[in-house]
């Protein structure tokens, strides 16, 4: 079935490489021709897109676990769209699918690209964050990535993000013995302690993080899960127990430096302590899929799981909401909205 259909839509793209903070010369909100799908392919308007920290990385030609963005093409990532034309056995007009071209009012590519979703069970931008890849993200970090046990005492940096206010919930909710994260605002820290039901929480810009870590995890930390790194990774260092388990999810606190970053200085006590440190990418854990969905999704039903998004309304605006999550301006998931 076809409608009449726009002539074109508008997409960022990536016009120059960044160098330290991207500027706003770096890209370009330009007009592209919409097109009807071809055979097997689908046309989607979208609904709303994610802007993530990992995307930083992609802005430079560098070699990574995934390609880097091209210049003068129209970005990428996750996206909530509506079929608004379908060539696809399976997919109708009006389905809602989650896929991979965000950064853009209209996508038309291959259906298998696309997974259908369903509104009636959660907000639809929930699937770009809490039972998307976000939500994944934090459950495999913690519970394959970190070997979490009942009873660990648990820290996590940039808890007050979409993936570490996910982390606290999911230790609490499998019986953590104590669960403390940072943040970077004491509305952020009010938020962990009041709402997300974390034990202990501090605002990391009041004083060097080792001492606000041991202030608040006296008997030391088992799980540290990293979105952070620097001085946050070291002090976890100086925390964690013998055998204790660090998922390194993410370092924001370097994505922009243009100089080496210094690296913690007391990684030596690595040995003694016989401490794991796990990197991880959310695209290895795939397999968890149905456990997670279940898992979380009747923690949402239950009330138990909460959770917080902030939505920057209107494509013009995309690109300022990733500024905005490099800064750590948002609570929760950041999403870009195109109305309804």
């Amino acid at each position: 079935m076809m409608t009449a259909l726009p002539a074109s839509g508008r997409a960022w793209h990536l016009v120059a490489r960044p160098h330290g903070w991207p500027e706003p010369g770096d890209v370009a909100l330009r007009d592209v021709p919409v097109t009807e799908p071809g055979e097997g392919r689908i046309l989607v308007r979208n609904r709303y897109f994610s802007v993530d920290p990992y995307m930083r990385g992609r802005m430079n030609d560098v070699k990574s676990y995934v390609a880097p963005f091209e210049l003068d093409r129209p970005m990428d990532g996750g996206a909530i769209g509506e079929v608004i034309a379908s060539r696809a056995e399976g997919f109708a007009v009006g389905d809602h699918v989650l896929h991979g071209l965000g950064w853009r009012e209209y996508a038309e590519f291959p259906a298998d690209k696309a997974v259908k979703v369903d509104p009636s069970v959660a907000p639809l931008s929930a699937y770009l964050g809490v039972l998307g890849t976000t939500g994944l993200t934090a459950y495999a970090g913690l519970f394959e990535s970190a070997s979490f046990k009942e009873g660990d005492t648990v820290f996590v940096s940039g808890a007050a993000g979409a993936v570490g206010s996910q982390v606290g919930q999911f230790a609490r909710l499998k019986g953590a013995s104590r669960v403390i994260g940072s943040a970077g605002s004491d509305e952020k820290v009010k938020l962990l302690l009041e709402e997300y039901g974390f034990d202990a929480a501090f605002n990391y810009k009041s004083g060097p993080v080792r001492d606000l870590l041991k202030e608040a995890a006296p008997d030391g930390i088992d799980v540290y899960f990293d979105n952070v790194g620097g001085e946050h990774l070291e002090a976890a260092i100086s925390s964690l127990n013998l055998h204790g388990r660090i998922t390194v999810c993410g370092m924001i606190a370097q994505y922009n430096s243009t100089e080496p970053t210094p690296a913690p200085r007391n990684l030596a006590l690595v040995i003694g302590k016989r401490l794991r440190i796990q990197g991880m990418l959310v695209s290895d854990h795939l397999g968890l899929q149905p456990r997670f969905v279940k898992d979380v999704a009747g923690w949402l039903a239950s009330g138990e799981l909460k959770y917080n998004e902030t939505v920057v309304e209107g494509i013009e605006n995309g690109f300022d909401a990733f500024l905005g999550v490099l800064r750590g301006d948002n609570t929760g998931k950041m999403i870009v909205s195109l109305g309804d």
